[in-house]
This record gives C-alpha cells, sequence and structure tokens, in this order.
C-alpha cells in the first residue's frame, strides 16, 4: 500500500505519530491518542485533515488540543493543516488505550472501571473504584463532579488519600 504524501514528502504515518504525541491539556500524563480524542489523521498534496472527538461536547480543553496539534505538525514540516471536530459518533472512554489507562493509575487517577457497553439490567450500580496508591476497594465517592468534567472526586478508606476517577462515558 502506498502512503499518501504531502507536497514536501511528509506522510500520513509521520502526521499520526506527532499529533499522536500530543498531550492532553487536563491530564498530561495522557497524550491524545491514549485518551482516544484522536480519531484521523488524513495527508495528501494539498495538505493535512486532523480529526478529533471531544470527551464533551462542551469540552474547554478542545481549543487548546486543536492548537497543540497544530503547532506540532507545524513544527514538523507540515502545511496546510486543518483540524476539524466531530460529536458523532460520541467520545466514550471505551477509546481509552490500555496503554493511557496505566498512565492514568500511575499518576494517581484512577481509570474507567468498566466498558461503556457493559451496564445490564434496570439499574446501574457502579463497581468499586480502586483507589490508584494502594489498590484497595475501600473506597467512596466523595463528589460526583471533580477537577475536570470528566472526573469524579473519591477518598479511600483504606489509606485515607483523596483521588480522582474518570468517568465511564
Amino acid at each position: 500500500m502506498v502512503s499518501a504524501t504531502t507536497a514536501s514528502g511528509l506522510t500520513r504515518e509521520h502526521a499520526w505519530k506527532v499529533a499522536a504525541g500530543v498531550a492532553d491539556p487536563e491530564v498530561p500524563v495522557l497524550t491524545i491518542e491514549d485518551l482516544g480524542v484522536l480519531r484521523a489523521v488524513e495527508v495528501d498534496a494539498s495538505g493535512v485533515r486532523v480529526t478529533m472527538t471531544p470527551t464533551y461536547s462542551g469540552c474547554p480543553a478542545i481549543d487548546q488540543m486543536r492548537d497543540d496539534v497544530l503547532l506540532a505538525l507545524t513544527a514538523e514540516g507540515f502545511r496546510d493543516i486543518t483540524v476539524d471536530f466531530t460529536l458523532s459518533p460520541a467520545w466514550t472512554t471505551d477509546w481509552m488505550s490500555e496503554a493511557g489507562k496505566a498512565k492514568l493509575t500511575a499518576y494517581g487517577i484512577a481509570p474507567p472501571t468498566h466498558r461503556a457497553g457493559e451496564r445490564s439490567g434496570p439499574i446501574p450500580v457502579m463497581l468499586g473504584v480502586k483507589c490508584p496508591r494502594c489498590q484497595s476497594l475501600r473506597t467512596r465517592e466523595v463528589s460526583r463532579f471533580g477537577s475536570t468534567a470528566c472526573k469524579s472526586h473519591f477518598e479511600c478508606l483504606a489509606c485515607l488519600e483523596p483521588f480522582d476517577h474518570f468517568k465511564v462515558h
């Protein structure tokens, strides 16, 4: 398969790698690829088109992500860059990479506890959220609203440390 290139010879694979390395401004330990926000990168002779899906339709970080992608691609020699956003299909935590979930834990944020489509039954019941510090399941939700709209705030009853939990979407 022949790789698409820009007029200056830069490839789609290179453009993807550059865009994929952009950090999430709200959780800088994650890249936009880890988060699953980066959906597509297209390259042809006229330039580069990047497509991203925000975690929420009103995500305050999406403009910063766009600017960071533009800067990163420009620094690598790409020109005529367009960054589009799509809300359909809606972003889901199922798009987060396993590496990203491991990075969240190491950073002190509990990753999503299950896949978004795994809920069943008439009443959704939240499974235990494991403390990212001591791994205890003896935790409690302090607030459904954490430091960002994507997270809720928890407390570990074993080690008494507070932590954020990335909500399942």
